[in-house]
């Protein structure tokens, strides 16, 4: 009997180990790190931490919450959207978008094939946009919902992004 409750005991820890971990690699300085290593890459300035567009964000990631569905917010920001079936880190999150840069044709200043195929890179690397703000938040299920929220906006037809 009190291998179990030893074991139990184990198992609670690591759980709460594995927890904290996760959480961890949701910080501004995860966010902020992972947009500026793909604006880099493009030769475009840093993307700050802005505590308004993170608030923003976290109260529209309550929203979500209850359905983690993929609808935007039509605030006054650019904003880019992320779920995930896991926890979903902000690392993992801003892959997701910067993943789409090889649908980008930067020649052309447009994306190859549907319109809004590359938009979520774009606004990750939007050189006018200057500052962000990100949450995330669990959803029923354990699906994650992640939001980042750009000031001055991105993607404006008729204009490149870097």
């Amino acid at each position: 009997m009190s291998k179990v409750i030893v074991l139990l005991f184990v198992m609670m820890a690591l759980s709460h180990h594995i927890h904290a971990r996760k959480g961890r690699h949701n910080r501004p300085k995860d966010y902020i790190r992972a947009h500026n290593k793909a604006r880099a890459k493009v030769k475009v300035g840093p993307l700050v931490w802005n505590e308004t567009l993170a608030e923003y964000a976290r109260a529209y990631a309550v929203v979500r919450s209850q359905d983690c569905e993929m609808q935007h917010s039509d605030g006054p920001y650019g904003e880019n959207l992320a779920a995930g079936s896991w926890q979903v880190s902000a690392k993992e999150a801003v892959r997701m978008w910067v993943d789409e840069r090889p649908l980008y044709d930067v020649k052309a200043g447009i994306c190859k094939g549907e319109w809004s195929c590359c938009l979520h890179y774009t606004q990750v690397v939007w050189r006018r946009s200057q500052r962000v703000g990100c949450a995330h938040i669990p959803c029923p299920d354990d699906w994650t919902f992640v939001i980042c929220n750009y000031d001055p906006p991105g993607n404006y037809v008729g204009e490149r992004p870097y």
